[in-house]
């Protein structure tokens, strides 16, 4: 009940902020000028105003986009606002493992520092099909690619954190819709079974897949001492492109709902807040909501899970290059 009083009044959590906070808000004094960041899905929507934000405090920002006409709108509006902003965009189809080592392939060379990665980019009820590696398109798309990228880009992050002595950040970006997913919480058996798909339990399932990454990530990079963070957070119900699969029903919810709904600028609050805010230096492993840690559902936290879904991604990975 007090969650649900502070979603709707905005009230501020332990952290100082709530639901009702910007992302200029959670940034404001910081600065981030010698910082680089990735954030996936820059192109529109919350990510959009993520690197909008970042840039304006100051960081290199690079924006990794499927659509590279709309990456170039976004820098050209960041740009256009801010003639001191250091914005890159770089293409990235997350649902083909095939661009997505080109693109580490192609940031590698660029020899730029990576100290923030965002995870950011997604979608969302999407009919069933799948992806160029023969994935579930969410499955696919919200967890494998960012799994992949995130390990190829991992040693770079890390000696990025050594040389400069600045902790590096991952953010995954989940859902509070990680709660409805399939009883097994991630079907390994049935990824890929059509005649069992439902398209809001299959986003549940990516969603929960982005927090138990991020866990399991989290324990690997402290056990073997890196500067590294890796955290998961719910940017609140916003209404964006990832909605397009299913815009006339979550208009309805919202008109339904609207108390509950966040704006794009508050829906990027909890994004930069983990990504850059000095009080969560050292935090890891953690879900956030609304710029304040929170409890995620029992499966969330379930170690056995995340190593499972650690090895059964690799191995997707795997069989996905030898086709």
């Amino acid at each position: 009940m007090v969650g649900i009083i502070s979603l709707v009044t905005g009230w501020p959590g332990p952290s100082g902020f709530g639901s009702a906070t910007t992302a200029e808000q959670v940034t404001e004094g910081i600065d981030a000028s010698n910082l680089t960041v990735i954030i996936t899905g820059g192109a529109s929507g919350i990510g959009a105003e993520t690197a909008r934000v970042m840039a304006q405090r100051g960081a290199q920002v690079i924006i990794a986009a499927r659509n590279m006409e709309a990456a170039n709108e976004a820098k050209k509006k960041i740009v256009s606002s801010n003639s001191a902003a250091r914005v890159e965009t770089m293409k990235l189809d997350l649902n083909s493992l095939k661009s997505v080592r080109e693109f580490a392939d192609n940031f590698i060379a660029t020899n730029l520092p990576l100290n923030i990665l965002i995870n950011n980019a997604g979608v969302m009820f999407c009919p069933f099909q799948l992806s160029e590696d023969g994935v579930e398109m969410q499955f696919a798309t919200n967890h494998l690619g960012h799994f992949y990228l995130t390990n190829l880009l991992l040693e770079k992050i890390k000696r990025t954190a050594k040389e400069t002595g600045i902790e590096g950040r991952i953010v995954n970006l989940s859902s509070i819709a990680h709660l409805h997913t399939y009883p097994e919480g991630i079907r390994f058996d049935g990824i890929n079974d059509r005649s069992r798909y439902n398209e809001k339990k299959a986003y549940g399932q990516s969603k929960l897949a982005n927090i138990l990454h991020a866990k399991e990530l989290s324990r690997r990079l402290k056990d073997e001492g890196a500067n590294v963070t890796a955290n998961s957070v719910h940017p609140g119900l916003i209404m964006t492109d990832l909605m397009r699969h299913s815009l006339f029903q979550m208009k309805v919810l919202k008109i339904l709902t609207h108390m509950f709904w966040k704006n794009v600028p508050q829906g990027a609050a909890t994004s930069c807040y983990v990504a850059m805010h000095p009080s969560l230096k050292g935090i890891t492993g953690k879900y956030f909501l609304d710029c304040n840690e929170k409890e995620p559902s029992d499966l969330a936290e379930n170690e056995k899970l995340a190593k499972q879904l650690w090895t059964f991604s690799e191995e997707l990975v795997k069989s996905a290059q030898r086709l």
